[in-house]
């Protein structure tokens, strides 16, 4: 395997194109429906116009929903209030339809692919399209040891990079993108600490299920330790994802970026994505410009991550379960701003925008 270099994505990312969002607003002006009307849902198409290169935004007809799962070996340390390991559970409900996500998208006639990239259990146990991705067992604990080694981190980008590409050659138009995870919360609040420079309490947060405080505090000290190993390696990152991120983030970031690439627009949903996403805008700094925050989560690390990349979430519904329920949640926005710039007629010739108006 040929080593992989983050940094060469800066020169293969394209913004969306910005002659098309021109043209998208220009014809925005000209419809019948008042400019400010509409509120952020212009902006919204106006973004899928551009990152689509049509005008008006063509419907999104198949979107899906992407989650990458993992166990990280972090949550032996008591940082989380579900069972270290416990994540092929979550994933088994989420493939037998009784998860929140599950639900959701069959409600919204959007199909759900899990990619095993390190949960811990026997793949045996799991379909064989969910684990055919998969680098290793867990990922190790970083508040002791580095997650990966830097050949798991890459043999990770490149399967995230490969879930990218066969979601684009099947015409998916639109990302949804979720964790399952135990641990990765932490593991995430590690990254962003790191990357935005601040102390771990800034970034410690309750996860999905909310825990107590002496378990918080046992967070916040696992992060605090796991610093210690990712600020040597900041300026590669690679070795950062190796060291403290994990198997599953680090597929993600590889998804993220490659997604960008392919011109694929990503929503995404809590801590794991926008941590992912943070990696992801230092390796290309146009990368966020075509992805979408779906929602707050509550986390102050994706709160951290999100306002560094200056992306602003669609929805805040006090959603913290994770697994791309947020994400899922904003899919209908998305659509709406879509099939208004798509069939909300022009004023006809001659009529003014006061008309319009009145």
């Amino acid at each position: 395997m040929s080593g992989i270099d983050l940094d060469d994505f800066s020169d293969l990312i394209e913004r969306p194109d910005g002659k098309v969002r021109r043209a998208a607003e220009e014809r925005r002006a000209r419809l019948t429906v008042p400019q400010g009307a509409l509120g952020r849902l212009d902006a919204l198409g106006e973004w899928l116009s551009a990152a689509r290169s049509a005008v008006p935004a063509a419907p999104v007809r198949q979107p899906r929903v992407v989650l990458f799962a993992g166990d990280h070996g972090v949550a032996a340390a008591g940082v989380s209030r579900r069972p270290a390991g416990g994540a092929a559970a979550l994933v088994r409900a989420v493939l037998d339809g009784a998860a929140p996500v599950a639900v959701l998208a069959r409600a919204q006639d959007v199909p759900v692919r899990v990619v095993d990239i390190a949960l811990d259990c026997d793949p045996a146990g799991l379909p064989a399209e969910v684990t055919r991705h998969r680098v290793r067992r867990s990922s190790g604990r970083i508040d002791r040891e580095d997650a990966l080694t830097v050949e798991e981190a890459e043999a990770a980008v490149r399967a995230g990079m490969a879930v990218a590409d066969e979601e684009a050659d099947a015409g998916t138009d639109l990302v949804v993108l979720g964790d399952v995870s135990v641990g990765g919360t932490t593991a995430a609040g590690t990254l962003v600490a790191a990357l935005c420079g601040v102390d771990a309490s800034v970034v410690t947060g309750r996860g999905g299920e909310p825990i107590d405080d002496l378990t918080w505090m046992r967070k916040c000290a696992a992060i605090r330790d796991a610093l210690r190993r990712a600020r040597p390696v900041l300026g590669d990152q690679l070795a950062l994802l190796a060291a403290v991120g994990g198997a599953d983030l680090a597929a993600t970031t590889g998804f993220l970026l490659q997604c960008a690439v392919r011109r694929t627009p990503v929503i995404l949903d809590g801590v794991v994505s926008a941590a992912c996403a943070l990696v992801a805008q230092r390796a290309a700094f146009r990368a966020p410009d075509w992805w979408l925050a779906g929602h707050t989560s509550g986390e102050p690390a994706q709160a951290k991550a999100l306002d560094r990349m200056a992306l602003e979430p669609l929805l805040d519904q006090g959603v913290r379960v994770g697994e791309g329920v947020g994400a899922l949640l904003s899919l209908p926005l998305v659509r709406a701003a879509a099939s208004l710039t798509d069939e909300l007629p022009e004023r006809a010739e001659g009529t003014g925008a006061a008309d319009a108006e009145e």
